[in-house]
């Protein structure tokens, strides 16, 4: 007697027609069905939808955006500035020379309103600043000889000495003499600084498209020595005084030349270059850029010394600048038309029309009463014959409806296909059994419900032999 054959498991054998059915309705193919639904509240959701779509796309991304032309941000800039002027503190007459820092004339630089001087250091001994954490001392014990603090002025020798002024003490170092704390003396600058010329000349260049173009108008009778900048009359005339910069700012002049700040001059190049070329402007915009709502980091100062020999000794003259720091910043975009972004944002905005039709599905699928007709009529499954006495041609045409029907009808029940072919066999084949409609097609009664008032109408006609399709009632979608 034959040993029995082992059973596979039973969770091998879900999993063997799992993966079956996977891979057979990987192969299926899937095409969209017409239905048009009567409803007016359907219909103007249906329409409102794509009206929004549309709005959006032609009036923001079209028109706002100019998606329909190729772009290029960035432009290529050169930046020349100079400054022209002369001031007055309580001791001297101050020109360009001295008061602007650096004097190449670059896209950034200082205008100096405000000096602390400490004139006539040498190197030598002397009290340490009282700013400086742990300078100060009652005897010669609480300084620590060849200590070096990295935020002193120098090394301490181990000494206590009286302080500049008054009767305290701090610890002696070795550096620079007086520091900065013990003899400067402070000189106002921007008495006349609001009346400072800058010129700002700037060029840009657009490589991709070989567009350039300068911020200077093209003149050559003297236009630039008598106009200052006005945006509307001297647009090509980049003269602005240094009190309309800060004006525009919105920053008091007095209150900035005291404790120093920073102001960005934004030049804006956004041209469109599908118009001609005197269209595309610049656009200047100013703003402070420094955080001045912040004690610990407002203000813009800087140190420098000037060095000369007394005597024969080094002397220097140290000088703590309070200014006004002065950023260009260029930027801007280009655009012109070009075919290929306006291919592809018309057929993103075709695409996106068709989530109107998503959504007024989902609705009928999940909302509407009927919605059981709605998913009889919606989803077919139509089988194609096995085994077809013509070739592949015959085949397509009789999956498309354009040859007669087959002798057999597609059925998922095997009894049935059985005697349907027994039946084709035993009779005449000249004379072909007539193709049945699909077996899960809602009655007469529900397809007819709306014009009995039952639902929502349904603009549906009773199919003819030629139309009609094969369906399982297995492969209609379940809500």
């Amino acid at each position: 007697m034959a040993a029995a054959e082992p059973k596979p498991p039973v969770g091998a054998a879900a999993a063997g027609r799992l993966a079956r059915s996977c891979w057979s309705a990987f192969w299926d193919y899937e095409t969209p069905k017409v239905i048009v639904v009567k409803n007016r509240r359907l219909g103007i959701v249906y329409r409102a939808v794509q009206l929004l779509i549309l709005l959006y796309f032609v009036w923001y991304v079209f028109i706002v955006q100019k998606s329909y032309q190729d772009s290029e941000t960035g432009p290529e800039s050169s930046v020349i500035t100079k400054v022209k002027g002369i001031t007055l503190s309580e001791h001297k007459v101050w020109d360009v020379e001295e008061y602007v820092k650096p004097p190449e004339g670059g896209s950034v630089f200082s205008i100096i309103t405000r000096i602390e001087v400490t004139p006539f250091q040498t190197l030598g001994t002397c009290a340490e600043s009282m700013r400086v954490s742990n300078a100060t001392c009652d005897s010669d014990k609480d300084c620590v000889a060849g200590q070096l603090d990295m935020l002193g002025n120098g090394v301490r020798t181990g000494r206590c000495v009286l302080y500049y002024h008054g009767s305290s003490k701090t610890c002696e170092v070795s550096g620079w003499c007086p520091v900065e704390d013990g003899a400067s003396v402070s000189q106002f600058l921007g008495t006349m600084a609001p009346n400072f010329t800058i010129l700002i000349k700037n060029s840009i260049h657009y490589p991709k498209f070989q567009f350039s173009k300068g911020n200077i108008e093209n003149r050559k009778d003297g236009y630039l020595k008598h106009c200052t900048f006005h945006e509307v009359s001297d647009l090509y005339c980049p003269i602005f005084k240094l009190g309309y910069i800060v004006e525009q700012a919105g920053e008091n002049f007095t209150e900035l030349a005291h404790t120093g700040g920073v102001i960005g001059v934004i030049i804006n190049w956004d041209c469109d270059l599908d118009l001609s070329a005197s269209e595309c402007n610049p656009k200047y915009s100013f703003r402070r850029l420094d955080p001045k709502h912040i004690p610990a980091s407002s203000g813009y100062n800087f140190r420098f010394a000037k060095y000369y020999k007394i005597n024969g000794s080094i002397t220097r003259t140290l000088i703590k600048a309070y200014g006004i720091r002065i950023d260009v910043i260029v930027h801007g975009q280009a655009g012109k038309f070009s075919l290929i972004p306006t291919i592809i944002n018309l057929a993103t905005a075709l695409t996106s029309i068709g989530v109107g039709s998503f959504l007024c599905d989902w609705i009928l699928l999940t909302f509407m009463n009927k919605n059981k007709v709605y998913s009889h009529k919606k989803f077919d499954k139509v089988c194609t014959p096995r085994h077809s006495s013509g070739s592949w041609p015959v085949t397509l045409a009789l999956v498309l409806g354009q040859a007669p029907p087959p002798l057999y009808p597609c059925s998922t029940d095997p009894g049935q296909a059985g005697q349907l072919q027994g039946e084709g066999q035993s009779q005449a084949r000249a004379v072909p059994p007539p193709w049945p409609c699909s077996t899960s097609a809602p009655s007469e009664q529900m397809v007819d419900a709306p014009e009995r008032g039952a639902g929502p109408g349904l603009c549906a006609s009773e199919p003819s032999q030629q139309d009609c399709v094969l369906t399982d009632a297995r492969g209609l979608a379940q809500l």
